[in-house]
């Protein structure tokens, strides 16, 4: 609720209809009795109009109310929770539109049976609150749910991206360069561009880029590479060119008031990748790569070396184009972190379209099965002094008896030294993707048996297990105990 006066229209509709519903009466009955319109007294009960003096008054005459106890905001203990939940930026927070739900759909639900609704709620509050799920951890899984629901590609920025190349003659078949951005923003949108403040902050280190509104300076740090700075600029690019005007002003963000300001940093972002990385160029080469008896490393990586590109840009692309494209949708996307010299390794970005597949994000203070493949390529980068380890698996998870194609490239992380990141993209095995690619029979790609985290692991001896099954060894000995408990009812039932 915005205001005050929103808040005073929704608690008197919902006292009324308490008041109704509890004499047992219909809007049609009510309607008649008071003499007022049925749709009249709906848009009360809707909280979209606050009825005047004198026809409170006949409201508080014919449902035998005092009028005091009517217009009071105090509620009664079933609706009290509700009055909490409307004072409190809840409504506010959730981006119910995003998902095709009007605010009205949730407070009637709400309404109509708020012991039950409202238990709910609270008890998802508390899970939240257990899992240290913050409002932004919130608002992030809202946008990751409705790129799921879109299989995370968007026609319309797909369009807005080829049109405005065509718009600045920019030749998307060729690698992007950060100066052809810049002179855009500059010509084009009127941008100052600053390489030197940035460096002058330690505190700033872990920033790429500040903007500053006010007069359209773009600070940027002096040390990324012109992959990153082309990220950069092809999202501010992305903001004026879609006329975005509730935005982030840092990259990688440092906070955000407005659910509006993240969904707008997706679009960007969506749009940034689809102008450096080409739909149709990368189709191309996707579809060479699957015709291939053999997996061709040399072709994949020199795939990712045509653009302008970072590793994380480009796997974050194939997400995009190979559930469009090649109807591709069982698949996951990962992004790892890791500090040399730690036994952790932390899962900082997760995407599951279709599927709700393993691995994720779910287990706090867990250790993640160390046979993945995206933390192998860690292990590698961090012995040695490579800028990039690529390799690839077939991850068997014995859990639920799927096998998933996993690629995945390490690399080092430029802001921090002795830090590493790991991208990897997980592809279901089926038919389907059987007859799509060729390379799934070569013998060179080895198939591993992988868990999810090592407390749920079944795989006996495991080589690299850090620590024993105890969840799954509880979970089975439950089990157990439930199934004799069951023998003994059903022999003393006999």
């Amino acid at each position: 609720m915005v205001v005050e006066e929103d808040y005073i229209k929704l608690i008197f509709g919902l006292k009324l209809k308490q008041i109704r519903t509890d004499k047992d009466l219909s809007l049609f009955g009510l309607s008649k009795l008071t003499g007022l319109s049925k749709s009249y007294l709906n848009e009360i009960e809707k909280g979209k109009k606050y009825p005047k003096p004198d026809k409170i008054a006949i409201l508080s005459e014919k449902l035998e109310t005092p009028y005091d106890q009517i217009v009071s905001l105090k509620l009664d203990k079933n609706l009290a929770p509700i009055g909490e939940l409307l004072r409190s930026k809840v409504f506010k927070e959730i981006p119910l539109e995003l998902f095709g739900i009007k605010e009205s759909q949730l407070i009637d639900m709400v309404s109509n049976a708020p012991a039950k609704v409202n238990a709910f709620i609270s008890t998802i509050i508390e899970i939240a609150q257990n899992y240290n799920f913050s409002k932004e951890n919130f608002h992030l899984a809202a946008v990751r749910s409705f790129q799921q629901a879109n299989n995370n590609y968007f026609e319309n920025l797909e369009v807005d991206v080829l049109a405005f190349a065509k718009a600045y003659q920019i030749n998307l078949s060729l690698p992007i360069k950060s100066k052809e951005l810049e002179e855009i923003l500059i010509e084009e949108y009127g941008y100052t561009i600053n390489n030197q403040e940035l460096d002058t902050h330690d505190e700033l280190d872990n920033l790429r880029s500040v903007f500053i509104p006010k007069n359209k300076i773009l600070l940027v740090a002096n040390r990324i590479d012109d992959a990153q700075r082309a990220f950069i600029y092809a999202k501010e690019i992305a903001y004026n060119y879609l006329k975005i005007e509730e935005r982030l002003n840092t990259f990688p963000w440092i906070k955000f008031e407005k659910f509006d300001q993240v969904i707008n940093n997706f679009y960007a972002s969506y749009f940034a990748g689809a102008l450096i990385i080409s739909r149709k160029k990368i189709t191309e080469q996707l579809s060479q790569l699957f015709a291939k008896e053999k997996f061709d490393k040399d072709f994949f990586l020199n795939m990712i070396s045509s653009y302008n590109a970072s590793p994380e840009s480009f796997y974050q692309r194939l997400t995009n184009v190979l559930p469009k494209d090649f109807t591709i949708q069982n698949l996951f996307f990962l992004r790892f972190t890791h500090r040399l010299g730690s036994k952790q390794f932390y899962l900082k970005k997760e995407l599951h379209l279709a599927h709700q597949q393993s691995p994720r994000a779910n287990e706090l203070n867990a250790h993640y099965c160390r046979r993945w493949i995206s933390l192998k390529v860690l292990n590698v980068i961090s012995e040695g002094k490579m800028d990039h380890v690529f390799d690839l698996q077939i991850s068997n998870f014995t859990d639920d008896d799927q096998q998933y194609l996993v690629l995945s490239s390490a690399t080092r992380d430029p802001f921090r030294s002795n830090h590493y990141r790991s991208i990897a993209i997980g592809i279901l095995i089926n038919r389907q993707l059987k007859n799509k690619v060729q390379f799934l029979q070569d013998d060179a790609i080895k198939t591993i048996d992988v868990g999810v985290t090592c407390e749920r692991c079944a795989i006996k001896n495991c080589e690299v297990r850090q620590v024993p099954a105890h969840t799954l060894n509880r979970e089975i000995k439950n089990l157990k105990t439930e199934s004799v408990v069951k023998d003994i009812v059903a022999k003393f039932s006999s």
